[in-house]
């Protein structure tokens, strides 16, 4: 970039685009095309949140320029010149901060953009304007529809000198002093001809109610004057300055006065996501402290293309005055998922943004916001299982890290969690631990689980034999933030949770039929010699080798000795990376398996038979990967490709 010169020298600048930006320049302009008139909702959002600076900043120092103009946007269009003009009364800006905000940008947001832009791109999706708003890049988006942008701005510090700011977006900007005597920001854009339709007052006013008629400020366009109904005026065909957005503080209206369509065009202002939200909690308090607040889930995790943003928080009002974007303190971090506003009359307006974060009030908020969104929740789940149900596919792992980080959270959230299960119908149906109490047998003491990393592969584990045997149900947790909450969660409704790993279950009784104990088909002595071998092979990589009394049909099963590290805790520390090692189970065989079988018969055969030892580490490592838990399962190849040689061979002899 070239060197910036000082901001009193009278001549312009003029300095190269920082790399990426032209890169960005580049797509807006040609890949964006049917979507243009998302420039004007860019530039009015920044505009807007000019005001919201200037307005806090007057709370907090007396010190500013033209502190009696009125907080508002002024749209003014030229159909013979295809002009239009933004100007507002906002903090405005210097000349180096003209080159910092309009001639750079953050280097990770235009990477990111790009990012997005390439993924689209390769997926043959549609490149939409939502994403615009997301990276920071909203300004540039004005080269859509400008052959030149010009922008002139004044500071609110008194002392500061006016700048001006002009672009074609062809790879360099120019920057130099200005005669602007008042306060705040003017963008004028001179539009192409194929864009002139945006230099039409009635297509401006059309764009303002679509994407900013919820703005916290006035926002005029400059129309003509309609003429008295019945009467001839003299003043017909002049022009004024309208105010065209409405202005509402929705969250303060009664949610029986605010029509659907409302709700959903604040929502879409509010997050730039054009679809319709999830859920909606519109609701005010008078005590123990007074707010406002409505709140948005919407009905998709990734909407924002890379996930929950960083920047995530509630816009903090007190008496319709925005204190603070992305205020963090009002919902805990578990909920950040939630969007929206709040405003409290019982917040200072002259709360500073250091102050706020410890005033007690907040605290009172905070407690009433999370209990009513529970409260919200589980109506939800009642009344729209099915909505629901996307809910929880979207946004579950948010409500298990609640459960996990926070235990005030248990009472209130417990009940909204949902899990697969061995009595589900498939991997879409989930119930509650309400609903698995509900049916549990009537000498069943505990709530059992089963811990993996996916449906298909937990649901054909070796154990819940016993389970399906019995009926007994045994709920799937496959998503790895179900072991972190397992550390807090170990116990409902006087039922514990125990994973049917367990060596010490309290399982309930069994009937003793003929049918119960299938007969022994390997004789004891011969068993006994074959867990020997087990024990001798496998050595200290077990803490015990010996017989099931559960297992049906699988050859063996790992399971956690008495006072072991439950398999939750295990698998946090896999997770983690935090000096995990395999863990010393021990390896349960049964006698009643073909393969158990034929292995004691070679070994009663021939104790040197060559495949016993690569048979029984066969079993244990497959054991391992059943459990999740091998560290490298491609180790296993040569010696499976070994015991395939030797079948191969038998086969043919």
């Amino acid at each position: 970039m070239a060197k910036k010169k000082s901001e009193k020298e009278t001549s312009p600048t003029q300095i190269e685009f920082q790399a990426e930006i032209q890169k960005v320049l580049d797509i807006l302009i040609h890949s964006l095309y049917t979507e243009r008139e998302i420039f004007l909702r860019e530039l009015l959002s920044n505009a807007l949140d000019a005001l919201h600076r200037i307005q806090f900043e007057m709370l907090t120092n007396r010190n500013v320029l033209d502190e009696g103009a009125e907080l508002a946007v002024y749209l003014e269009t030229d159909e013979a010149h295809r002009t239009l003009t933004i100007r507002d009364t906002g903090i405005g800006m210097t000349q180096a901060e003209m080159v910092e905000n309009l001639g750079t940008i953050a280097r990770s947001g235009a990477q990111q953009f790009l990012q997005a832009i390439q993924k689209a791109d390769e997926k043959g999706q549609t490149i939409t304007a939502d994403i615009i708003g997301q990276f920071g890049v909203g300004f540039y988006s004005v080269f859509m529809v400008a052959e030149e942008v010009t922008v002139a701005s004044r500071s609110y510090r008194p002392e500061a000198e006016a700048a001006v700011w002009q672009s074609g977006g062809q790879g360099t900007y120019t920057v130099g002093p200005a005669n602007k005597p008042d306060r705040g920001t003017t963008i004028t854009i001179k539009l192409k001809e194929d864009a002139k339709e945006f230099a039409q007052p009635y297509r401006v006013r059309q764009i303002v109610k679509t994407h900013s008629d919820f703005g916290a400020f006035p926002i005029y366009l400059k129309e003509e004057k309609p003429p008295a109904e019945g009467k001839e005026d003299k003043d017909e065909g002049k022009t004024e300055f309208v105010q065209v957005n409405q202005q509402t503080a929705l969250w303060r209206e009664s949610p029986r006065e605010v029509e659907e369509e409302k709700y959903k065009s604040f929502y879409q202002q509010l997050t730039l996501d054009f679809g319709d939200p999830l859920l909606r909690l519109h609701t005010s308090a008078d005590a123990p402290v007074q707010f406002y607040a409505l709140l948005f889930v919407s009905s998709k995790r990734d909407y924002r293309i890379f996930g929950i943003k960083e920047d995530y928080g509630i816009k903090l009002y007190s008496r319709k005055i925005l204190i603070r974007e992305n205020f963090k303190e009002l919902l805990p971090k578990y909920l950040r998922f939630i969007e929206g506003v709040v405003d409290s009359e019982d917040l200072p307006l002259n709360v500073s943004r250091e102050t706020v974060q410890t005033t007690p009030l907040l605290a009172k908020i905070k407690s009433v916001l999370v209990r009513r969104i529970a409260s919200e929740l589980e109506k939800l789940a009642e009344d729209k299982p099915e909505t629901y149900r996307t809910f929880w596919r979207e946004f579950g792992g948010f409500i298990k890290e609640g459960i996990a980080t926070e235990p005030d959270s248990h009472d209130k959230f417990v009940d909204l969690l949902r899990f697969q299960s061995s009595q589900g119908t498939g991997k879409d149906d989930w119930m509650s631990l309400a609903q698995y109490a509900g049916r549990m047998k009537r000498d069943q003491n505990e709530i059992y689980y089963i811990l993996g990393d996916d449906y298909d592969v937990i649901s054909r584990s070796p154990h819940l034999e016993y389970f399906k045997k019995h009926d007994i149900e045994v709920l799937y947790l496959t998503d790895p933030m179900d072991s972190f909450m397992l550390v807090s969660l170990n116990e409902y409704q006087g039922k514990s949770l125990k994973n049917v790993d367990d060596a010490g279950l309290d399982l309930p009784a069994e009937e003793k039929t003929e049918e119960t104990e299938p007969e022994a088909t390997i004789p004891t002595g011969l068993f006994e010699a074959l867990v020997s071998r087990f024990r001798e092979v496998l050595g200290e990589r077990v803490t015990d080798v010996r017989e099931s009394k559960i297992l049906t049909d699988s050859p063996c099963r790992l399971v956690n000795p008495p006072g072991a590290m439950n398999t939750g805790m295990q698998r946090v520390q896999r997770l983690l990376d935090k000096d995990y090692q395999i863990p010393k189970k021990i390896l349960e065989i049964n006698r009643h398996s073909g393969l158990i079988q034929n292995i004691s018969a070679r070994l009663a055969a021939n104790t040197e038979d060559e495949l016993i030892n690569p048979l029984i580490e066969q079993l244990f490592e497959s054991a391992l990967v059943e459990e999740g838990i091998h560290p490298n399962p491609a180790e296993m190849i040569p010696r499976i490709q070994q015991l395939m040689e030797a079948a191969a061979k038998m086969q043919g002899m």
